[in-house]
């Protein structure tokens, strides 16, 4: 590698704790235990009560591993839109992170979670497509409305058939049935 990568990429990060440390101070000053805050906290916090109460006790692992999977992914898209400057969020529970947490932590994977465990009888594909419509056409505008997302380069159709693959590919994952057992090793 080059000096000049090196020190470019060093600038870079300088900039980016800046910016980051800039963002904890906006955060503390104008968040932080205001009614927005504390909305985003029981965002975050009350759908995996309304789980835990609600869940099917028989399948809760196969939930939660579903309820994990769809973490992972819409952290990762979030963090991908974010960073791309597709869009941004201007109230957050914790700063560090370019996503709505709960968003992406709590109500998509509890919600998810909550179809699939109720209702199996009805296509998959048709509740893909509720929950897609429901999430892209309500749930993104009345957090635009309620002034938390800011779509900068982004359409709410463009969510569409990204949360119906991430609602078909979670429901695929909850019928898997051929987990293996762990291997059993003996202490020596």
């Amino acid at each position: 590698m080059s000096s000049s990568y090196d020190q470019k990429i060093e600038q870079m990060n300088q900039i980016e704790v800046s910016n980051t440390c800039e963002m904890v101070e906006l955060w503390l000053q104008y968040d932080l235990y205001t009614p927005r805050w504390w909305a985003g906290v029981a965002l975050t916090v009350l759908p995996w009560i309304i789980w835990f109460l609600l869940r099917s006790k028989t399948s809760t692992y196969r939930l939660l591993l579903v309820g994990f999977f769809v973490i992972i992914i819409t952290c990762s898209f979030d963090f991908v839109g974010a960073n791309f400057g597709l869009w941004y969020y201007k109230h957050k529970v914790i700063p560090f992170f370019p996503t709505y947490l709960p968003w992406d932590t709590s109500l998509f994977p509890v919600i998810i979670m909550l179809l699939i465990q109720y209702k199996p009888l009805v296509h998959p594909l048709l509740k893909a497509i509720v929950f897609s419509g429901m999430s892209s056409f309500v749930g993104e505008p009345l957090m635009a409305w309620l002034d938390y997302y800011v779509m900068a380069n982004w359409e709410y159709f463009y969510s569409f058939p990204i949360y119906v693959l991430i609602y078909m590919t979670a429901h695929w994952l909850s019928q898997r049935t051929q987990f293996a057992p762990l291997p059993r090793t003996s202490k020596s």
